[in-house]
């Protein structure tokens, strides 16, 4: 049965570390990630931030670019193709070796945060164990199977969900809404403020996990 496991992992281990290292508000999301055999892996690669300037130089003079292509450039982002041959061996036993596929992927202050499908637990141990064996940091966050639902894939807790699910049937969310925040409270057996801070929290959280942002997700502390 598959698993997620949302994972860290330091950048210098993975992609882009000297790049991360000299431009601290550049944030890079990986798109799609490409393996070609065990000595190049092209990937897809959002760099976000209001500092775009020098990232071709900074690319150009980062040992895990080999190269890279500029295919799109918008207002605070640009997509890149690249080419990365350098310390790329977790990525080749992550993505060819264990057959798993890279859900997200967000670099940020020297670090990469990633949600790895691995075919089976069986393919998550082996790839710690090959870390701890290399002295690469692994660091597992969360670890949760497909069959726990769709609310855990994007992050969300089981409350979030069922709450985020009712108000988008119930027409929460139409414009204008179908039913207000009062009734559809007591329509779950909560307050209108428990409520309101779960649809928040789990907004938040379903946005940055569907759309590449990057980060942990919330925890529900509703009363």
């Amino acid at each position: 049965m598959g698993v997620i496991a949302q994972v860290e992992i330091p950048a210098k281990e993975f992609a882009l570390g000297t790049t991360l290292e000299k431009a601290p508000r550049v944030e890079f999301d990986i798109e799609q990630v490409v393996a070609h055999g065990t000595d190049h892996v092209f990937p897809f690669v959002w760099a976000i931030g209001d500092d775009l300037e020098s990232l071709e130089d900074l690319l150009r003079e980062d040992p895990d670019v080999n190269d890279s292509e500029l295919l799109a450039e918008l207002e605070d982002r640009r997509l890149y193709r690249m080419d990365w041959v350098a310390h790329i061996r977790l990525i080749v036993r992550i993505v060819i070796e264990e057959k798993t596929t890279i859900l997200d992927a967000h670099g940020k202050d020297e670090r990469w945060k990633l949600r790895i499908l691995f075919p089976d637990h069986g393919a998550l141990s082996r790839t710690r164990e090959f870390c701890e064996r290399n002295g690469i940091p692994f660091d597992v966050k969360a670890v949760y199977r497909l069959s726990e639902g769709k609310q855990r894939m994007f992050g969300l807790t089981q409350e979030q969900y069922e709450a985020l699910v009712a108000a988008t049937k119930r027409g929460y969310y139409d414009v204008p809404r179908a039913i207000d925040a009062d009734s559809l409270a007591a329509e779950l057996g909560i307050t209108p403020q428990a409520l309101s801070e779960r649809l928040r929290r789990g907004q938040r959280t379903l946005n940055r996990n569907t759309l590449g942002i990057g980060s942990e997700p919330d925890s529900d502390h509703d009363g």
